[in-house]
């Protein structure tokens, strides 16, 4: 599998990889960066989901689990962050896909 470079609309999902893993990445466009609204935005979306989303900032600490507040805060992502998204399970694909649209739109008001 190749692997694309994020731009700022982000990625398409990858197609399921041998692991069972869909991945997804996408730049962090939001003017202050992963701060408590955004990060309420993309718990409640990954919530959403039963499949497990880790998430991680390219050139940051390590994954953490998508669906904890705490943790997607304490990744402290700034603005224009590269943001990677990796999801296992039944509904993955659909996870990364609605994850990334929601962090390449910038949080909307009418979304999550």
């Amino acid at each position: 599998m190749t692997e694309s470079r994020p731009t700022h609309g982000g990625t398409a999902p990858n197609p399921v990889n041998a692991e069972g893993v869909v991945k997804g990445s996408v730049q962090l466009i939001h003017a202050v960066g992963m701060h408590a609204r955004p990060a309420v935005k993309l718990v409640k979306l990954a919530k959403r989901f039963q499949c497990q989303i880790a998430m991680r900032v390219v050139d940051g600490v390590g994954w953490v689990d998508a669906k904890s507040l705490t943790k997607v805060m304490a990744t402290r992502a700034a603005r224009s962050s590269i943001i990677e998204l990796e999801a296992r399970g039944a509904d993955a694909s659909a996870a990364v896909a609605a994850l990334v649209t929601l962090i390449a739109q910038d949080f909307p008001e009418d979304g999550p």
